[in-house]
């Protein structure tokens, strides 16, 4: 019986936001201008961090990696998304849909390491001012930004290898915009019960590990600002934290909403929503949060719109 409801792994189809026809016209804009905000804010960071001399800091060395994630993981997702109003849902094979899911993942991996390097960043710069320039220097920046990249392409990798050897049912319909890992598992004719384990472990090991070190980093930041004297000195101080803790917020709430739940409870309706938040909201609101909440950036990137 198992034989006959199995398939070989063909084509699936991605619905994406076809079961909202009404609304095809009015979604297929909206995520076009935020997908094109997207690259121009991110593009926008980088172009000012490369082009002031005053900005190449560790800080903002880590801060253009990070608007780099943003572009790549939002264009893995975006182009296709944007093809399926056109479409009305698009079918794509096995292995670019694995291809898919394994770089989603991947940016989604190297997004929280970076976001963890840049913690460990402020822990240095406030809590060892004097320091600083030593222990962040220009070699152990780049062996943290590559330690990210590649640490990030390895997570991944089993995951994906054992979902590749997954037997599929008849339905290769996936009820979402992308190649979710999730919605893959669902349609398996197996127990996926092993695969759940893995991928609350490898949640466990890459966002709950990097969100402890950040909340280590930041216990150590908060007792440090709290010893400064001066009410100038912790604002300053303070200022300098607040726009990596408010992206830091954004980005965990969204992604632990949508991933780290029981499967029994996964709705596709509610998991395109979620999946927005951070695929969409998150990539877009980042050189935003920088630009209002660091005076230096602001005018940095102010001057670098005139000059262009």
């Amino acid at each position: 019986m198992i034989a006959e409801n199995q398939s070989s792994p063909g084509d699936f189809f991605i619905v994406g936001f076809s079961d909202l026809p009404v609304l095809d016209v009015a979604l297929f804009v909206s995520f076009l201008l935020i997908y094109l905000m997207t690259l121009l804010g991110n593009l926008l960071v980088m172009a000012t961090i490369y082009s002031n001399l005053r900005l190449h800091t560790p800080m903002y060395f880590f801060l253009s990696n990070l608007s780099f994630v943003d572009i790549c993981y939002t264009s893995v997702i975006f182009p296709e998304m944007l093809a399926h109003f056109f479409l009305e849902g698009t079918h794509i094979s096995l292995t670019e849909c694995l291809l898919q899911m394994y770089f989603f993942l991947v940016m989604l991996s190297t997004e929280f390491l970076l976001l963890t390097v840049m913690a460990y960043d402020r822990y240095v710069a406030i809590c060892n001012p004097l320091r600083y320039l030593t222990i962040m220097n220009k070699a152990v920046c780049i062996r943290l930004a590559v330690g990210s990249w590649v640490g990030s392409y390895l997570v991944p990798l089993t995951h994906t290898l054992l979902i590749s050897r997954l037997p599929f049912c008849e339905s290769h319909t996936i009820d979402h915009f992308f190649c979710d890992f999730v919605s893959l598992m669902q349609l398996s004719c197996t127990s996926t019960s092993t695969l759940e384990t893995l991928s609350y472990a490898l949640g466990t090991i890459v966002a709950v590990m990097s969100f402890l070190s950040i909340i280590l980093s930041y216990v150590n930041i908060a007792s440090s600002i709290l010893k400064i004297r001066s009410k100038e000195g912790r604002s300053k101080a303070f200022s300098t934290c607040a726009s990596h803790l408010t992206v830091v917020i954004l980005f965990y709430v969204s992604v632990c909403s949508a991933y780290m739940r029981p499967m029994s409870t996964y709705s596709m309706i509610n998991n395109k929503i979620l999946s927005l938040s951070y695929i969409a909201v998150t990539p877009l609101c980042n050189p935003v949060i920088y630009s209002l909440k660091n005076k230096d950036f602001k005018s940095a990137l102010i001057k670098t719109i005139r000059n262009k």
